[in-house]
């Protein structure tokens, strides 16, 4: 849309701004409504309704002729996408067990990073090859396709297998545990998905001297920022199940934590010193290791946690934080960046600090846990 926006029937940049980021904010009221459809209908209905919605919005792209029209079918797409998100994540839930969700998470996030990449490279590869109606209409009836899976896929029945215990099972409480998850939920979609995405290019761009050349080719930190973001989705339908089978593993899961936090605010730390681009893009591949283990291990709490409590009351305050990390982290970057006259090195280095806090908040959580099971049991 950036590049072909006169295509879709747009005057100005910032209608572009707007399109691009009204399905996301539209998430965050959209996603209490989505919790409360789900507690009275099933995830078959649930996923119907996205799908159908998904159909007609990526449809409506290619002959929409109004600028209204075209943000009326993002927010819908938004709708579409809360649906989506949340159903997936309840039916992960329900099919899984404590010794395997992780695995199921994993796999999950995996195939939804392949699955972006696919659609972005698809969609560009199209883009320049047929017209825009053209492409909106062969996605429209891929979309189209997924219905008549689901009725064979997802039961229609909203009732857990887990009833019984469900039943004596607490309500959901913002316990200190729960709590810590949801804020890490949040942290995580304001640094992955919001300011290291946001800033990425920048940050490449301001230690390149000059574009790198290769086979003649002349490559810039916009195709290197999008390489480094390509090749974690390329591994994560294979690294993530493994570190959610990983997690299964362990006893406490969210020991696990301590490894992308540690890791990832000590390589955010050192980036901001970087001024090589070599080691700078080596550094990045790495710190994108540690947003695969954050992003499999957080995502898998929250649905150990959602399992235990509530699991839609849980499930929703999980995706509302994510996504508001995620639709606050570029704003709140290019605020600070402004306050800091453009420092981006110490926005990453403040970034490593805060990584390396959380996970100070983690380890006091833990030991305090280990320390209340010690008295426990020597009583």
């Amino acid at each position: 849309m950036p590049i072909y926006y006169e295509q879709f029937g747009l005057t100005a940049l910032w209608q572009i701004g707007l399109l691009l980021s009204i399905n996301r904010l539209i998430r965050l009221p959209i996603n209490p409504f989505v919790a409360w459809f789900y507690r009275r209908y099933s995830l078959r209905t649930g996923l119907f309704i996205a799908t159908t919605l998904a159909t007609l919005t990526t449809f409506s792209y290619g002959v929409a002729t109004s600028f209204i029209v075209l943000v009326i079918a993002r927010m819908l797409w938004g709708v579409a996408w809360s649906f989506l998100r949340m159903g997936g994540f309840l039916t992960i839930i329900k099919v899984s067990t404590n010794e395997n969700r992780g695995n199921h998470i994993g796999l999950y996030n995996g195939l939804w990073g392949m699955a972006g990449l696919v659609g972005m490279l698809a969609g560009g590869f199209l883009a320049d090859q047929i017209p825009i109606v053209m492409m909106t209409s062969l996605f429209a009836l891929l979309a189209l396709i997924c219905i008549p899976l689901i009725a064979f896929t997802v039961p229609h029945s909203n009732v857990d297998h887990r009833t019984t215990a469900k039943a004596m099972s607490p309500t959901f409480q913002f316990t200190p545990y729960i709590s810590l998850i949801l804020v890490t939920s949040l942290f995580k979609g304001f640094l992955i998905m919001g300011l290291f995405a946001s800033t990425l290019s920048p940050l490449i761009e301001s230690r390149m001297q000059e574009p790198m050349t290769i086979a003649s080719l002349m490559i810039g930190a916009a195709t290197i920022a999008g390489i480094v973001q390509a090749i974690r989705w390329c591994w994560d339908p294979f690294l993530a199940p493994l570190i959610g089978r990983w997690s299964d593993r362990l006893e406490k899961r969210y020991t696990l934590l301590f490894v992308p936090l540690i890791a990832g605010g000590v390589l955010l730390v050192v980036v901001g010193f970087t001024e090589s681009s070599l080691l700078l893009i080596g550094l990045l591949l790495l710190f994108q290791l540690t947003s695969t283990m954050l992003t499999t291990t957080v995502d898998t709490l929250a649905a150990s946690a959602a399992a235990n409590t509530d699991e839609i009351k849980m499930t929703m305050w999980h995706t509302i934080l994510d996504d508001l990390g995620a639709a606050v982290g570029p704003l709140s970057s290019f605020l600070l960046l402004t306050w800091l006259e453009g420092s981006l090195s110490i926005l990453y280095v403040g970034s490593g600090v805060l990584m390396l806090g959380y996970a100070v908040i983690w380890g006091s959580y833990y030991y305090k846990s280990k320390r209340k099971t010690t008295h426990a049991n020597a009583a």
